[in-house]
């Protein structure tokens, strides 16, 4: 087992989870609910999540084959998602967050989709799934990724008694700055491949 390997999948997978950068919003969405419901519904929500990916991880690429979607279209296109999230993460107006409410108990949406399991990780599990020669070794990356991001937003009230707004924000750009890093080596592993491709 490459360990390795695991990590730097678990740091990607983490980073496109962005449970630093959802505090606010998850505080936000349950802040009406007593303190058991709300561990009650972010656990809920986050198996939610996990379910999508997962989901997402095996039927990838038969996905991708049944839309007649190649190998590099899919890194590329993941490489600009993902660049897009870093940028909104990196320069995201913490008022714009802070002002999404809802009274009502949340369910599925927006917590689990779109704001765990978004765009951006699905397409890296996608992409993944196509490039991986064993499953053990991502599902591994996913649920490590997973059980963090869950500890993280079960301790979102403490966190953000502790950091403050200041504090989550700065680590929400940090992890913004790690992000387009991989995206853009995402990008040019795509633009590597179609070229390889044409030449063939």
């Amino acid at each position: 087992m490459d360990l390795a390997l695991i990590f730097s999948q678990t740091l990607v997978f983490f980073l496109l989870m962005d449970p630093v950068g959802n505090i606010p919003i998850f505080i936000s969405v349950l802040k009406k609910l007593p303190p058991k419901r709300m561990q009650f519904v972010i656990v809920r929500e986050l198996t939610f999540s996990l379910a999508a990916i997962i989901l997402f991880y095996f039927i990838g690429e038969w996905l991708m084959k049944f839309l007649g979607v190649n190998d590099y279209t899919l890194r590329i296109s993941g490489g600009i998602i993902l660049f897009l999230i870093a940028l909104k993460m990196i320069f995201n107006d913490a008022e714009e967050k802070n002002e999404k409410d809802s009274a009502q108990e949340p369910f599925i949406v927006p917590l689990a989709i779109p704001l765990v399991a978004g765009p951006a990780i699905l397409s890296a599990v996608m992409i993944t799934g196509q490039t991986a020669t064993g499953h053990s070794t991502t599902l591994i990356a996913i649920t490590l990724a997973w059980a963090i991001s869950t500890l993280i937003l079960l301790s979102s009230s403490f966190l953000q008694k502790k950091l403050k707004e200041k504090g989550l924000h700065a680590c929400e750009k940090l992890m913004g700055l790690v992000l387009i890093l991989l995206s853009v080596q995402m990008f040019l592993d795509g633009v590597k491949l179609f070229t390889c491709t044409c030449k063939v």
